[in-house]
């Protein structure tokens, strides 16, 4: 599903959603309801603070879409490797984290800019080289709230006509 990357910013793109879960255990079960929805050249953006809850989502995610196979295995931050990499049957899942990039390029080392045509990709910290994103990526952007544990979250795309008939029935209010 990639798009030619176009410079994007929150107000380039089309809110689909905006809620508040009411808890870790919610953030997980929308991202294991989400995981079956999205497939190769897919691409979901996790934005927020240190600790907001971006591979959090990622990792429930990636479980989900594992667990359809039988697959059960520790998804740990790519805070480090830049880049973990998952097979789940005919699929290759992405989960990356451009905290510590500073050019566009080290995506094309890393091989991120070629996985967007084929694979899904979780990527957290995708303000580092927004305008390298696929333009038709879906944002999760996750804000940390005074209650302890809780995050609001907001779904966006600049493609909402590709991304709001895909979600429909399962997006929070």
């Amino acid at each position: 599903m990639s798009d030619q990357a176009l410079p994007l910013s929150a107000p380039d793109r089309g809110l689909l959603a905006d809620f508040t879960p009411t808890s870790a255990d919610a953030t997980t079960d929308f991202a294991a309801a989400l995981a079956p929805l999205l497939g190769p050249g897919d691409t979901l953006c996790l934005e927020g603070d240190l600790g907001a809850g971006k591979t959090h989502f990622a990792r429930a995610v990636i479980q989900a879409r594992l667990a359809e196979f039988g697959v059960v295995e520790d998804v740990p931050s790519p805070s480090f490797t830049l880049v973990q990499t998952y097979q789940a049957g005919d699929l290759e899942i992405w989960h990356s984290d451009l905290y510590r990039l500073s050019a566009p390029q080290e995506m094309d080392e890393l091989g991120l800019s070629d996985a967007f045509d084929t694979d899904l990709c979780l990527v957290e910290w995708p303000g580092r080289m927004a305008g390298d994103m696929p333009g038709a990526a879906l944002w999760l952007s996750f804000t940390m709230l005074p209650q302890p544990g809780r995050r609001h979250v907001q779904i966006s795309s600049a493609r909402p006509d590709i991304w709001a008939p895909r979600l429909a029935g399962m997006l929070p209010k």
